[in-house]
């Protein structure tokens, strides 16, 4: 699957995630979700959909193994933090706390990692698709 699709169809599962959470919040009168649902729209929804229109529209090499870095790290990093997040504010499995706070730093840390290579693929793959 090409990368852009893959992110688009990610960015649409955040969009409707964070769509539903926001209704949530509204007909529950409670905010407690508010940012979960600020991070999920803007790590998820957002950037997965800015990465996949630049996977669109330059031309990276299917075979860049940078762009799989980014990728996954993109994904797997939205994913982390948002849970983590999740997990360390809310705490709904009772988790230990260090667990939750180390669960949410290493998913913030891959995040911040994928708008790294992010920037390095905009240096690096530049030139639009003709």
């Amino acid at each position: 699957m090409p990368w852009n699709v893959l992110l688009l169809r990610m960015s649409a599962i955040y969009g409707f995630i964070g769509a539903f959470l926001g209704s949530h919040m509204a007909g529950a009168g409670s905010y407690a979700f508010k940012p979960i649902h600020a991070h999920i729209l803007v790590v998820g929804w957002l950037s997965l959909f800015a990465y996949s229109s630049y996977y669109r529209s330059y031309q990276v090499p299917k075979s860049s193994k940078l762009a799989f870095a980014h990728v996954w790290t993109a994904i797997i990093g939205s994913i982390g933090l948002t849970v983590g997040m999740w997990m360390y504010n809310l705490n709904p499995f009772n988790l230990p706390a260090g667990f939750t706070t180390v669960f949410y730093i290493v998913g913030g840390s891959t995040l911040l990692l994928s708008f790294f290579l992010f920037l390095l693929m905009t240096f690096k793959y530049s030139e639009s698709k003709k």
